[in-house]
């Protein structure tokens, strides 16, 4: 029988509710409705395990993952009624400030990850110092890393490095949507390119209502050129700044303008509009991240597997 993979969460957002409710879901009922692997490298969907959890909010430290997951901000709707204890209190992580600064602070993060096979670091974006100091205590840990914001980890070489010197896996950074606006947004132009039409000029607008939402809106550098990034069309698409509306909830939505010439430049002109619960499709991709993380290292496969790559905004290739 396979051993689960002992999963460490970095940041107890929405990401993570739909992920842990979704994973007792399956487990409950053995349903496989909006999974895309059933088994990944020997493991099914339900053969994760939370060993560690870090967050920052007082809402959320001190209390069983399974509870802190609804704790406000947190608005991804309840999937599973009753959802039992995880067993793994939500442990304060490390501040900007520690970060930077306290090498003693990374150390005793890197001590509780003990017991983890992978660390998956779903924090908001945009607080690159951090990123790196879970990154770093990980590899003290001996830990696969999974990067699913848009901070720069497995994309700067230094770090690829060190965790391939290390045989421990890197996986980053920006995870793709289960189904998103990127990848709808990036089949559409590539279908144009495959049947011969030429573009003229794209554009993307997204909308959400979750707190990392917000923090996207507030602080998108980064997002915006790794959403760039996956398109793989600089200069021809234009990304509107991301609009942050409460009343939306968890949902995210997308608005895709697409305008092109075909034969003899006869004008095609596309507008679509997509939905979804922006956590949800996360969710339906971290749990194939972290499954290869762990047969990667159990293989002692160090680095970035390259089959991440169609999950991923930004690879260490772009």
């Amino acid at each position: 029988m396979i051993e689960r993979a002992g999963v460490a969460v970095v940041g107890v957002g929405n990401n993570v509710s739909a992920f842990l409710q979704g994973m007792a879901l399956y487990r409950a009922t053995g349903e496989l409705v909006g999974v895309r692997r059933p088994v990944l490298g020997g493991m099914g969907v339900g053969d994760i395990d939370f060993v560690a959890a870090f967050a920052m909010s007082p809402g959320k430290v001190g209390k069983d993952l399974a509870e802190a997951i609804f704790a406000p901000p947190n608005n991804f709707p309840r999937i599973v009624d009753d959802l039992p204890p995880s067993g793994v209190t939500v442990r304060r992580g490390l501040s900007a400030d520690d970060a930077g600064a306290d090498a003693a602070e990374v150390e005793r993060v890197a001590g509780e990850f003990a017991g983890a096979e992978v660390v998956l670091y779903a924090a908001p974006s945009g607080r690159q110092r951090t990123a790196e100091a879970y990154a770093e205590a990980a590899l003290r840990a001996g830990a696969a890393f999974v990067n699913i914001t848009s901070d720069t980890v497995a994309r700067d070489p230094r770090w690829l490095d060190r965790f391939t010197e290390a045989g421990l896996p890197l996986l980053g950074d920006d995870l793709t949507s289960q189904f998103g606006t990127s990848i709808v947004h990036h089949a559409l132009l590539r279908l144009l390119e495959e049947r011969g039409l030429t573009l003229v000029s794209s554009y993307q607008v997204n909308l959400g209502g979750t707190e990392d939402f917000r923090n996207l809106a507030e602080n998108d550098n980064t997002k915006m050129e790794s959403k760039l990034n996956a398109l793989g069309t600089a200069g021809r698409v234009e990304l509107a700044p991301l609009g942050y509306l409460p009343h939306l909830e968890s949902h995210k939505v997308a608005h895709i303008n697409i305008e092109a010439q075909a034969w003899g430049g006869a004008p095609v002109s596309l507008d679509l509009k997509l939905k979804v619960h922006d956590p949800s499709g996360g969710a339906g991709v971290i749990v194939d991240l972290v499954r290869i993380a762990a047969h990667a290292l159990r293989r002692r496969r160090g680095g970035c597997p390259p089959e991440t790559a169609s999950l991923l905004k930004s690879p260490p290739s772009l």
